[in-house]
């Protein structure tokens, strides 16, 4: 019997079983993780946003890949999860960012694609972690997003050459 099926099993009855799996999955799984997130505007103009529960900030609708998804099954999962957008065209790949210190909790590697998306039509499922979905005119976006997003919603905005880090 191997050592983790040994010690699973204490773990998982242990009352700090999430922060030991947590840091010990730091350890020994220390690659980054994928993600995928929308630079997305309705047919008007307006540019979709979603104000996060964990830093009140404002963010791309975007998250990390579950197991045996594709980008595109991943991103129409969390636009739908998210901010309630059930109806996305994909147009282009603005960027990929993987400069490690983007994100706090671990080292992501984040593809943003532009999408042109009819507005949402339900509320997030989670209200825990989205707090608010909202559209904006362009010249009324906040200053700052979470995660270093700012950067990525500008290369979307520029409308440039894809962008590569």
């Amino acid at each position: 019997m191997s050592l983790i099926a040994r010690i699973l099993p204490v773990l998982l009855h242990s009352k700090n079983a999430i922060g030991i799996m947590h840091e010990a999955s730091r350890h020994l799984l220390r690659r980054p993780v994928v993600g995928v997130a929308a630079a997305a505007r309705t047919r008007d103009g307006r540019w979709l946003l979603i104000k996060r529960g964990d830093t009140g900030t404002w963010a791309l609708p975007g998250g990390t890949l579950e197991w045996g998804e594709t980008l595109q099954v991943g991103l129409t999962r969390e636009m739908v999860e998210e901010a309630g957008v059930e109806k996305m065209q994909v147009e282009r790949v603005v960027g990929v960012y993987s400069r490690p210190d983007r994100d706090p909790r671990f080292h992501a590697v984040t593809i943003v694609v532009s999408c042109t998306i009819d507005e949402p039509t339900k509320h997030p499922k989670n209200p825990m972690e989205i707090r608010e979905v909202a559209l904006f005119e362009e010249n009324a976006l906040p200053t700052s997003l979470a995660m270093g997003m700012a950067d990525m919603l500008r290369d979307a905005r520029s409308n440039g050459p894809t962008s590569f880090e």
